[in-house]
């Protein structure tokens, strides 16, 4: 369970690194390669482990008649990781909208699920814990979450971005209110609000992304007709 203290250490510092860059007006192409060598290694590397370790676990209990080198597809998180940090890089569209899944977002739903194998941390206000136990523990699970996550690491979907050119509720409300509801299921729900959290995110980032931005282009075209 430590290594869940440390991703969100990880987090905390991913998330307070762009804050206080700006604040001291420091910016510099070596400081954007070695900020995404790290996410590799904490959102991708570090997930891609876990996430091996909870296969190969979860197909000895279940007694599987699947190939041992099965448990390895963990490893396409820390290469998909690295293939959605390099686009990142090099395309300066992404300033304060992302196209394709954070890596921390990743990293942090994949941590998200030890508390729930370990038995540990759990909220007395979610009662369902042993059928949830039994979903996330199940290889089908958690080989179709590998799947789905590197797909959506190198998609093009745009998802919204915690990068704030300003603190006001005007210009970031969609923000603050992901940010609020989070923060209250977690309380709630602990660490297994986090995988439901990841889903919010992707439902709000279509609504701010593609409706609103659809909506505020057809007020301008009127308006300028």
């Amino acid at each position: 369970m430590n290594s869940l203290y440390f991703i969100l250490a990880a987090a905390f510092f991913d998330f307070s690194d762009g804050f206080i860059a700006r604040a001291l007006k420091i910016k510099s192409p070596m400081g954007k390669q070695l900020d995404s060598l790290a996410d590799v290694v904490s959102f991708g590397l570090a997930p891609g482990i876990v996430l091996f370790q909870m296969m190969a676990n979860s197909f000895n209990h279940n007694h599987l008649i699947l190939p041992e080198y099965t448990s390895f597809l963990a490893f396409l998180i820390p290469v998909f990781s690295a293939w959605r940090l390099a686009k990142f890089n090099i395309d300066d569209k992404q300033s304060f909208q992302f196209r394709g899944l954070p890596t921390p977002a990743c990293g942090l739903f994949i941590f998200s699920l030890l508390p729930t194998f370990s038995g540990n941390m759990l909220s007395p206000l979610f009662p369902w814990h042993d059928e949830y136990y039994k979903i996330i523990t199940h290889p089908a699970f958690l080989l179709s979450a590998t799947l789905l996550l590197s797909f959506l690491l190198v998609s093009n979907i745009p998802l919204m971005a915690f990068k704030f050119k300003s603190f006001s509720w005007e210009k970031n409300k969609i923000k603050y209110v992901f940010l609020i509801i989070s923060v209250l299921l977690f309380i709630l729900f602990y660490f297994v609000a986090v995988p439901f959290i990841l889903i919010l995110y992707i439902v709000i980032s279509f609504f701010e992304t593609v409706i609103l931005s659809k909506s505020k282009k057809k007020h301008e075209f009127y308006s300028r007709n």
